[in-house]
C-alpha cells in the first residue's frame, strides 16, 4: 500500500503538467494574443482619434489669420518713429532697425530690435514702446508675447514688430543674422 500512495501522487504530479501543456497553455496563449491585438486596434483608433482632433484645432488656428495692414508710407514711418521713441524712453541699447521690404516672403516691413540688462528693464521697455504708440498714433499692437518671462518680448503691430531682449538672448537668437538680407540701420 506504501507503494501505491507514492505512485499516486506522483502520477498526479506528472500527470498535471501534461495538461498544462496541452489543453489549457494553448488557450491562455491565444486569448493573450487576442488581447495583444485588441489592444493595439485600441491604441491605433485612440491615436487616429487625437490625430483627428489636433487636426481640428489647426484649422480652427489657421482660420485666423494675421492680417495685412494697408498703411501708407508716412504711417508706416511714423509708426516706427514712434517705436523707437518708447525704446529710447526707457533707456533701450542697441536699437536696430531692419528693413525687411526687399525680402520675399517677409513677415512684416520692418524689425525694430534693442536690448536690455534685466527682466524688469525689458517689461519696462516694452510698456514704454506700448503707450508712446498709443499716443502719439493712437494704434494698439495686433499681438504681444512673451511678458511672463521678461527675457525676450514680441509687440507686433502687423507692418512693424519691435523685439526687446536681454542682451544674452539677443546675441544668442541674433535676428540681425538672420534677417542678413535687411538693410540694417543702427540708431544711438
Amino acid at each position: 500500500m506504501a507503494i501505491k500512495k507514492l505512485t499516486k501522487p506522483l502520477r498526479k504530479k506528472t500527470s498535471a503538467p501534461a495538461r498544462k501543456k496541452t489543453g489549457t497553455s494553448v488557450k491562455k496563449t491565444s486569448a493573450s494574443k487576442t488581447n495583444k491585438a485588441t489592444s493595439a486596434l485600441e491604441k491605433e483608433k485612440e491615436t487616429k482619434e487625437a490625430n483627428v482632433l489636433a487636426n481640428l484645432d489647426k484649422q480652427r488656428k489657421s482660420g485666423v489669420k494675421r492680417p495685412k495692414k494697408k498703411a501708407t508710407a508716412k504711417q508706416t514711418i511714423d509708426l516706427l518713429d514712434a517705436v523707437v521713441e518708447g525704446m529710447k524712453e526707457r533707456k533701450a541699447k542697441n536699437i536696430t532697425v531692419l528693413n525687411l521690404k526687399t525680402i520675399e516672403n517677409r513677415v512684416s516691413d520692418y524689425f525694430v530690435i534693442c536690448d536690455a540688462d534685466s527682466n524688469t528693464h525689458v517689461n519696462s521697455i516694452a510698456d514704454s514702446i506700448e503707450e508712446t504708440v498709443e499716443k502719439l498714433n493712437g494704434e494698439r499692437a495686433f499681438h504681444t508675447e512673451g511678458q511672463q518671462n521678461g527675457e525676450w518680448i514680441l509687440i507686433d503691430y502687423i507692418n512693424i514688430v519691435a523685439h526687446v531682449f536681454q542682451r544674452e538672448f539677443r546675441e544668442h537668437y541674433n535676428l540681425e543674422g538672420l534677417w542678413g538680407d535687411a538693410e540694417i540701420t543702427y540708431i544711438n
